[in-house]
């Protein structure tokens, strides 16, 4: 009651005409996030429903804690594997001398010696993006003159989880600084941005520091430590190469494996689409559509094979477990504002989605993860979509007449 009744005190001086009437947005974002915004509507139409903005983007962030905890996790087991295999030469940098400092150990068997290693690599990353990120939000709506939207609070996390845990801070704050400002507030921020701003981000970091987010150096934050992530394995020598790398479909699925921190557990990332699908957020026709998609190219060109490319031979359960497919399909593909809006066309949104990742793993060598280009081509062509399912139905519905 004391915040809520200081919050109503100082609110005149922002309104128009006020002392602070230019920082409203600031005064907006911190009274939204801390209670439910009072603002309602002063004409007709009025739609009356339980789920606002703010509800929205609470449950995706919720639905990203098996993610995030899986992340920092898998960070700490890989990179303590990573010194325990090279030996006490590679245990160096500032966060081993502050575990050691706490007492913690660098053991790979141990959950707790984890998670602190990894929660080390994830929290510089995660302030980055949320500080640069924040200032970009501020900034545009300041000057446009209205609140701070909540999305961003979705965007920051989505992008932290597919960003590797080597990344340098300055690319973190580079790749948001871009996703930001290129990929939503050029086309006037949250809910009129025709791409996903988190992907967009990264896309510009893949693009313009190619070694710093991909090769078999990045995924684990170890100098002098060098692994393949399960498709550069697969585009090399096969599926069937996977186990003698130490990857088995067990591990892709449950995420014990190399890869951008958020995305490697599968198991996470369902859990974290059930939640979405069960709150009603994310549309259940895009899944769907997306597996289909996937599905169905992969048995193609299992059936088609090839004697030189042995990714025609990758099955579509390893699809699902391998790269960003899965975290794609939970978090992005279902993103309601960058997807198809008609029920018809997120079929296809979605079957575009699947067939795209699959072809671009599997026809292009050079690039053996697709998803992230895969819905970022996709949401090119949302409105295309939707344009055609739209006439599609007039026609319909003129032979009536």
């Amino acid at each position: 009651m004391g915040l809520r009744s200081y919050l109503d005190s100082i609110e005149p001086n922002f309104h128009k005409g006020g002392k602070y009437e230019k920082y409203f947005p600031i005064y907006e974002m911190v009274e939204s996030l801390m209670f439910t915004p009072k603002t309602v509507t002063t004409a007709a139409p009025h739609a009356r429903s339980y789920v606002d903005m703010k509800r929205i983007m609470t449950y995706v962030v919720i639905a990203t804690i098996p993610c995030i905890l899986m992340a920092m996790y898998n960070t700490g087991l890989q990179t303590n594997g990573a010194i325990a295999a090279l030996g006490d030469s590679a245990a160096t940098g500032w966060r081993v001398g502050l575990l050691q400092a706490l007492g913690f150990s660098l053991n790979p068997d141990s959950l707790i010696a984890n998670m602190a290693h990894g929660f080390l690599y994830f929290l510089p990353i995660y302030l980055t993006t949320l500080i640069v990120g924040g200032i970009w939000e501020v900034l545009f709506a300041t000057v446009r003159g209205h609140e701070v939207n909540e999305g961003f609070l979705v965007t920051s996390m989505l992008y932290v989880l597919i960003m590797p845990a080597s990344t340098p801070l300055w690319q973190v704050a580079l790749g948001i600084s871009f996703g930001v400002v290129i990929g939503k507030e050029v086309f006037g921020g949250t809910g009129k941005n025709f791409l996903n701003p988190a992907l967009t981000g990264r896309a510009f970091l893949y693009f313009a520091y190619p070694a710093n987010m991909s090769g078999n150096t990045v995924w684990t934050p170890v100098d002098g430590f060098s692994g393949a992530t399960a498709l550069g394995v697969t585009a090399a020598d096969g599926v069937q190469a996977l186990a003698s790398q130490g990857i088995s479909w067990s591990n892709a699925f449950f995420g014990f494996i190399q890869g951008s921190m958020g995305e490697t557990s599968t198991l996470a990332c369902l859990i974290g689409l059930a939640f979405l699908l069960v709150t009603k957020i994310a549309n259940w026709r895009l899944i769907v559509g997306c597996m289909g998609g996937m599905i169905g190219f992969s048995l193609l060109l299992n059936v088609i094979g090839s004697d030189t490319n042995p990714m025609f031979a990758m099955p579509w359960y390893w699809h699902l477990v391998v790269g960003g497919y899965a975290f794609g399909l939970a978090f992005m593909v279902t993103e309601p504002v960058s997807a198809s809006h008609t029920n018809m066309g997120r079929y296809w949104y979605g079957a575009l989605i699947g067939f795209m990742v699959v072809m671009i793993r599997v026809i292009n060598p050079a690039f053996p993860e697709g998803m992230m280009l895969a819905i970022l081509f996709a949401n090119i062509f949302a409105p295309l979509i939707d344009y055609f399912v739209v006439r599609a139905n007039i026609k319909r519905r003129a032979k009536r007449v």
